[in-house]
């Protein structure tokens, strides 16, 4: 049975993903300390972009921030840390219902 306050139910939406991905490559040149040109979807964040197992942590924080967003952290797994992509839609899909 799933958790009501958790919007995972519900296909994601086309527009809010999008918003999460832009946020994503707003918030990914400060957390990694360097800038960055255009970043392919399937950049993978570890072998690619140089990021740390610390670094995931301030990234979804500042995400959570720069979106002004609750996202629900407890089943982020590695497989959702891969890539831009996969964090985009592992966000869009895990954002908590504040009401």
């Amino acid at each position: 049975m799933s958790d009501p306050a958790l919007s995972t139910t519900e296909p994601v939406d086309a527009e809010l993903r999008g918003r999460v991905q832009r946020g994503i490559e707003e918030v990914l040149p400060r957390i990694l300390k360097i800038e960055l040109a255009d970043i392919p979807e399937n950049a993978c964040f570890f072998e690619d972009l140089g990021l740390t197992s610390a670094g995931t942590v301030d990234l979804v924080l500042e995400i959570e921030e720069e979106l002004d967003i609750q996202v629900d952290i407890e089943h982020l797994g590695v497989d959702d840390l891969r890539s831009i992509g996969s964090l985009t839609d592992y966000v869009a899909g895990h954002i908590v219902d504040e009401d």
